[in-house]
């Protein structure tokens, strides 16, 4: 029987409130037949799995553990994005709602355990009215813990949600027990805890609502990003023109965009010209000017002319679709760090209960008079005080946070895991042509060699020759051509020969071949004079190209390819950073080491063939340590591939953004230290909320067993031990939402950093 191609499939996961409910989840899918590798984020409450199983398999597999799940369409990105910012929203309500019912129930509670007030009501009646008001919190407020927490125990999966139904359950218990059994038990011992029950559910609610607000906020640039995209566009068609919805629009269709107007998808301007803001593409705030047979992209904003294009990309083919993909699928990611951790909360709500009930006997045994209820009480603070949400919260929030900062500023994360490897980078390698320099090659200068044969028609058959190709050099060629308009003479059996050159032969059969050094070489061609106009164009950064015909150099010609304006301030701001850079081409020596020195890079490994890449890429890890790669080629995806973080330039073939972790969208190599300071940044925030989250635990669930008592008679209500329980996850939510507002790459933080500046030599 034949088996199924593997996947990726994405579930929602509904009913998860902290990290052992996840982990629970995650265990779950793992155990399906069929199913390779799982992720469950309880930040974005999804779910993905990687494999053969059935999506029935799957939602069956989450169900048996007592949650449910519901397949996520990724094409349908909007409605998806829009459909769960409506569910948090009415979770939110609900939460609200279910708060002022507790706060007001409580209050009643508090006010009669007080002996204040309700002086009409006969003393011996408040304590039937407070196990009503409790009752009625249980069945309303507090039902959800129940709902949720008890299946999930009898299932032998307890969560976060059991402790808080068995502590605030045995509380409950006991005191429905005081109320109408009293005569059973010692006076001593006929407490009421009708308020600690109401405290609990009420400040358990009061940190769900503000934590489920904070999540929205950290889900926000994504959904700023789904906003962009228009739901409507003008179609035009047989002279006229009317608004259709988005997906009725196919390639091929010719939209009306007006002054004012977002781009509804990606096309090609047939008419009109304006100025595009692209900010939330590039990042870069300067309006960009567009105009007939320029690509524009959907989602960007058409500032002031008409625009008549053509649709080239609908649906989740277009650039915004692509980018919404990445950043869900790097928000769903998890780290390496996060392993531990998962290990730690699966079994920490069945410690934690077993930690209660030695707690309970022991207080039982050795406590004070009335030892039960120091048993009773002390074991319910360690059932509330006990919270592994901090500790499921503290790496997936700082991830969607990151990943969404990094969209606005023109970084996108393919992986999420690349957040944690970009932070330990010790050099960073940059292709040289379209990386460091512009990738615009342009023709500067032909030297002829031969006065039989005129610059034109040298052109002609050189761009004849190159149109064949795509190599950026041989673009500048055709480019030359075309502005000087020569026609082009038929050429024939073209062949490339990767990293070396191109070779036809003309109608006459006559060889015609262009390349560098090396493919003369190869050849067995030699001219002095060519090697030194090809010396004096090299260490002026200039690319020279050899051509020759019916078997003798004929010309050669100087092609120019200027640095970006950003490549300087990049090298700086790495290099303050502690970070070595390095620039590995397939180019000639003298022309690598003069863009290397325009740019400040001062390391240079030239004559690389494309295959040999890969190899360069592991030799420097070995020698340097991590190791991330910039490039934009097809001939850099196994560089891209093999670096510990390769960094694709988004104007790249797909080829290489394919094999790279990070795509950049902005035309500034700035966001390559923008990107590592975002990493180290985040990474810092990661390791603060797992050091907060650890250590609430280890020192507080201790107080709550009553640690202190011996020492101080001091003990931990349950009351405050649940909102020292709902800081815990708000705090690890808060420092996490700081990474909004972190600021762009800054020099001057780099002489702060304790890293060792790295030692000058040899690679």
């Amino acid at each position: 029987m034949p088996t199924s191609s593997p996947s990726s499939r994405t579930l929602l996961i509904e009913g998860m409130s902290c990290a052992s409910c996840s982990a629970r989840v995650e265990k779950a899918l793992k155990a399906v037949p069929g199913v390779t590798d799982a992720h469950v984020n309880l930040a974005t409450q999804q779910a993905q799995i990687t494999g053969t199983a059935s999506q029935e398999a799957l939602i069956g597999a989450v169900k048996t553990v007592g949650f449910g799940a519901a397949p996520l369409i990724q094409q349908e990105a909007h409605r998806t994005v829009q459909d769960r910012k409506t569910h948090r929203e009415a979770q939110t309500r609900a939460l609200r709602h279910d708060l002022l019912h507790a706060v007001i129930l409580w209050l009643l509670i508090l006010f009669m355990s007080m002996g204040h007030g309700f002086g009409f009501i006969p003393v011996g009646w408040r304590p039937w009215l407070q196990w009503v008001f409790a009752t009625l919190a249980l069945i309303g407020p507090g039902r959800q813990f129940y709902r949720a927490g008890l299946p999930a125990l009898l299932h032998r999966t307890p969560t976060m949600n059991t402790l808080v139904a068995l502590g605030t359950g045995a509380a409950y218990l006991y005191s429905s027990l005081v109320v109408f059994a009293s005569a059973l038990l010692p006076a001593e011992t006929q407490h009421l805890y009708f308020d600690t029950i109401l405290g609990i559910i009420t400040l358990v609610l009061l940190g769900r609502l503000l934590e489920a607000r904070a999540k929205g906020r950290t889900s926000a640039a994504l959904e700023k990003l789904i906003c962009l995209q228009p739901q409507e566009a003008h179609r035009l068609h047989n002279g006229g023109g009317h608004d259709v919805p988005i997906a009725q629009i196919k390639p091929g269709d010719q939209l009306l965009i007006r002054p004012g107007e977002r781009v509804p998808l990606d096309g090609v301007i047939l008419e009109g010209k304006s100025h595009l803001d692209e900010s939330m593409l590039t990042g870069e705030a300067l309006p960009t000017p567009r105009g007939v047979g320029e690509t524009i992209i959907g989602g960007t904003l058409n500032q002031e002319g008409a625009l008549t294009i053509q649709a080239t990309a609908t649906g989740a083919d277009t650039v915004l679709a692509r980018i919404i993909s990445m950043v869900e699928h790097a928000q769903g990611s998890k780290l390496p760090i996060q392993s531990l951790v998962d290990k730690v909360i699966l079994w920490f709500v069945p410690v934690i209960i077993a930690i209660a009930g030695l707690t309970f006997l022991l207080w039982l045994i050795i406590g004070p008079a009335p030892s039960f209820i120091y048993a009773l009480t002390n074991a319910i603070a360690v059932l509330i005080a006990a919270c592994p949400c901090a500790m499921g919260l503290a790496t997936p929030t700082a991830i969607m946070v990151a990943t969404g900062k990094g969209a606005e500023i023109g970084i996108l994360f393919r992986k999420g895991e690349a957040l944690q490897s970009l932070g330990h980078t010790r050099l960073v390698a940059f292709d040289k042509t379209g990386t460091l320099t512009k990738g615009q090659p342009h023709l500067t200068d032909i030297y002829r060699l031969d006065d039989t044969i005129t610059e034109e028609a040298l052109l002609a058959l050189a761009a004849a020759v190159e149109r064949h190709s795509d190599h950026p050099l041989a673009r500048a060629i055709t480019q030359a051509a075309e502005e000087r308009a020569v026609t082009l003479p038929p050429v024939r059996y073209v062949s490339t020969l990767t990293g070396l050159g191109i070779e036809a032969q003309d109608e006459a059969g006559h060889h015609i071949h262009l390349g560098n050094h090396a493919y003369m070489k190869s050849l067995g061609h030699y001219s002095a004079e060519a090697n030194r106009l090809a010396d004096t164009l090299s260490q002026k950064g200039t690319s020279p190209l050899y051509m020759t015909y019916k078997g003798r150099i004929i010309a050669l010609m100087a092609i120019a390819d200027p640095i970006r304006p950003s490549a300087a301030a990049a090298i700086a701001a790495l290099k303050n950073a502690h970070i070595r850079t390095v620039m590995i081409t397939g180019d000639i020596e003298a022309t690598a080491r003069s863009i290397a020195q325009q740019a400040g890079i001062e390391d240079v490994i030239a004559h690389v063939m494309p295959e040999e890449k890969g190899a360069t890429i592991q030799t420097l890890q070995k020698l340097h340590g991590p190791v991330a790669f910039v490039g934009d080629g097809i001939n850099d995806a196994p560089a891209l591939a093999l670096a510990d973080t390769g960094l694709a330039i988004s104007h790249g073939t797909d080829i290489a953004i394919e094999a790279a972790d990070l795509v950049l969208t902005r035309d500034s190599l700035m966001s390559v230290p923008d990107a590592i300071t975002l990493s180290r940044s985040t990474m810092k925030v990661i390791r603060q909320n797992l050091f907060w989250a650890f250590i609430y635990n280890i020192v507080l669930i201790p107080l709550a067993a009553g640690a202190l008592y011996p020492l101080a008679h001091i003990m931990l209500s349950p009351a405050f031990a649940a909102g020292a329980m709902a800081f815990s996850s708000l705090f690890v939510l808060g420092n996490a939402i700081r990474l909004r507002f972190a600021p762009p790459f800054l020099p001057e933080q780099a002489h702060k950093s304790k890293r060792k500046t790295f030692e000058k030599g040899p690679l």
